[in-house]
Order: C-alpha cells, then sequence, then structure tokens
C-alpha cells in the first residue's frame, strides 16, 4: 500500500512538472504571439503613411507649412495692397547729364550686388571724372609737402577741391573702387559701369540703349523682395485695436503669412473714411509680389488655434475634418476640428505647433489613403 501512495504521488509530481512546464511553453507562445500582434500592430500604423516620391510631390502640387499657435480674427478682416519694402530699395538716378551706352539686364531680372547695370557715359562724365583726377593728384602732391612749404589755406583748399570732386562721382553713383582707379588709369575717362548696390530684383528700367538722360533722371530701380510692405486700410473701429507691434495675418490668394504692424497714419481718408496702417511681411520664396492685393486678419487675443486655408482641409471616411501632416515617415492624416471658416480660412485645433501640415496637394493625399483603404481611427 506504502509503495501504491509513492508512485500515485510521483505519478502526480510527473503530471503537476509536465503541466507547469506546458503552460511556461503557452506563457512563451502567448508571448512571442502578443509581441508579433504588436509588431504587426506597429507595421500596419507605420503603413499608413503615404510616402510620395520628389516627382509626385511635384505632379500632386503638394507645399507643406510649420504651423504654430495663432490668436487671429478671422471676421475682422480689412483689405491691403503689397508695396516695395522702402528700406530695402534702391532707386538710381545719376546727379549729371548721362548717355546710356550700354544695357546689361532686363526688366523683372534678378541682379546680385556689384552687378553691372548699365554703361553710362558722356561730356559730362568725362569732365567730371578729368576735374576728379586733376584735384586728386594736386592733394597729394600738397599732403606731401611741409607744412613750411604750403600755407595752411592752401592745404584745406587742395582736400577740399578733391573732395568735392570724389562727392562728384559719387553722385553719379560710382563706387569708392571705381573711383581709386581712375588714377591708374585715365584712359578710361568718359564711361562707367553702373552697378547695382544690393541684391534684388530689377524693378522699374526706364533706360533706354543711347538715350541722354538730364542730371537726376531715374534710370533703374532696384527692390530686395525677400521683404515687402503690406498696406492695409482699416476702419476707425479696427484701427483701435491695433499697436505697433502686433501681428497680423496677410492672405494673398492661396498663401497666407504673419507680418507686424510698423506704422499707422493716425489719420482718416476723407474719402473712405479709413485709416492706413503699415506692416512688414517676410516674403523668402520671392512669391509674392509688390502690387498685388491682399487681406489682413487682425490679432484677437480671445481666440486661439491655427487657421489654414481651405484647401489644407479634406473629409475622412467618417465625415470628419482632416489635415495631412509631413513626418518622417510620409504623410499621415490627422483629425481637427474647425472652429470658424470664412473667407477662404479655417481656424482649428487639434495640432500641435511646429507640425508641418499639407496647405497644397491634400485632395490628392485623400484620394491615395482612401484607395489604400487606411482608416485614421485604426490608430
Amino acid at each position: 500500500m506504502k509503495k501504491t501512495v509513492t508512485i500515485t504521488a510521483g505519478w502526480f509530481a510527473c503530471l503537476f512538472s509536465f503541466s507547469v512546464l506546458a503552460a511556461g511553453e503557452d506563457d512563451h507562445s502567448h508571448n512571442q504571439r502578443h509581441d508579433k500582434a504588436q509588431d504587426t500592430a506597429g507595421q500596419e500604423q507605420h503603413s499608413q503613411a503615404l510616402m510620395l516620391s520628389p516627382k509626385q510631390r511635384q505632379l500632386a502640387a503638394i507645399r507643406v507649412q510649420q504651423v504654430s499657435q495663432q490668436q487671429f480674427s478671422l471676421a475682422s478682416q480689412a483689405t491691403a495692397t503689397l508695396k516695395v519694402d522702402r528700406d530695402r530699395t534702391v532707386t538710381l538716378a545719376p546727379q549729371l547729364e548721362v548717355r546710356v551706352l550700354k544695357r546689361h539686364v532686363v526688366p523683372g531680372q534678378e541682379v546680385v550686388a556689384g552687378q553691372a547695370l548699365l554703361t553710362l557715359g558722356g561730356a559730362a562724365v568725362a569732365q567730371a571724372q578729368a576735374d576728379y583726377i586733376k584735384a586728386a593728384a594736386e592733394w597729394d602732391r600738397i599732403r606731401r609737402m611741409s607744412q613750411s612749404t604750403v600755407s595752411e589755406s592752401e592745404r584745406l583748399q587742395a582736400q577740399v577741391d578733391a573732395e568735392f570732386a570724389r562727392a562728384t562721382l559719387e553722385a553719379l553713383k560710382m563706387t569708392p573702387k571705381q573711383i581709386n582707379n581712375l588714377q591708374s588709369s585715365p584712359a578710361a575717362i568718359g564711361r562707367y559701369q553702373l552697378l547695382a548696390p544690393i541684391a534684388g530684383r530689377v524693378q522699374q528700367d526706364m533706360a533706354m540703349l543711347g538715350q541722354l538722360v538730364a542730371a537726376g533722371t531715374a534710370l533703374m530701380q532696384l527692390t530686395d523682395e525677400s521683404h515687402l510692405w503690406v498696406e492695409a486700410q482699416l476702419t476707425p473701429q479696427q484701427a483701435q485695436r491695433v499697436n505697433l507691434g502686433d501681428s497680423a495675418l496677410v492672405k494673398v490668394g492661396e498663401f497666407s503669412r504673419e507680418a507686424r504692424i510698423i506704422g499707422r497714419s493716425h489719420e482718416l481718408d476723407l474719402m473712405t473714411r479709413t485709416e492706413s496702417i503699415l506692416l512688414a511681411l517676410a516674403n523668402p520664396g520671392h512669391e509674392l509680389h509688390a502690387g498685388e492685393f491682399a487681406e489682413i486678419y487682425l490679432h484677437d487675443p480671445s481666440v486661439a488655434g491655427v487657421v489654414l486655408p481651405d484647401a489644407a482641409l479634406t473629409r475622412g471616411a467618417d465625415g470628419d475634418w482632416q489635415v495631412f501632416v509631413e513626418d518622417e515617415d510620409g504623410f499621415e492624416a490627422v483629425e481637427v476640428e474647425v472652429i470658424e471658416r470664412q473667407h477662404g480660412l479655417s481656424l482649428v485645433l487639434g495640432l500641435e505647433p511646429e507640425m508641418k501640415v499639407v496647405i497644397s496637394g491634400a485632395f490628392f493625399l485623400a484620394s491615395e489613403l482612401a484607395k489604400s483603404g487606411f482608416d485614421i481611427h485604426s490608430h
């Protein structure tokens, strides 16, 4: 009997050991299946990002904009016009009579600082250059003489004559290097190249080949289009809400960018009964140009969200609003809440600052997402 109990106990021990081992194997298999399921889910979530080649992006006209939290009222809108930034605009008007001998650029051309624009010459130019060469040589001679050899008045007169002759050439828009080279190359008098003082676009071009231009006549205007001014007309009620340094949203067609208020007239136009304000607008890609019409939306601390063009929003499979965000995995749909829609813009919630949102080409991405059968609610 004792032997039987011992055997039975041993059998139960073996059975228990086998059960524990089997359970351990089942747990291990379950963990493997769980990890595999997690990996699969992660892969499925990763696969929901749409990847486009550079050519596909170009064909779909994909444009991406990094967003930030904004406080603009879409109901407080005013008309505006883009202007050249006068702090970054130069008018070239030689202060002597000149003749246009050669043209080196065309209207609208982008130029770099120091690039030749025109070759100018004429009798007045030759006379001014000759006067400088003589005055500079005389001043160099007297400057080397001792105090006892030449009187102070003679020394002063020679210096004044040289500086006056240099100032005359500077009024012709000759550069310091061009002026200094005259003394070593006197045979070159009678002409010079008008060089671009800044990098920018040839905004206005009035120079005709062979034309004799009177002193003070503008030949060209260059402007740096990476910065523009925006002139807006506000009602008295709107003007009461703005302060220098405030931000405003400027919309030109499909473009919308923030600008800063830098001036206001404090005077109402007698015809329109509006007040003019001036805003500084960054235009790094030169997409916008002076003369275009615009709309501005004023700062409103009572609202907060992200302002996007209507083209950035599409409907998801469930009918909710969505936008597409670009990250390292590609383009992914993100649901948003639309708070306000006016004038082709939407104020939305649900986006984090610094996200890169598709503002053009979203419809194409939505179509691709629908064809792929992805659902943003599945993750």
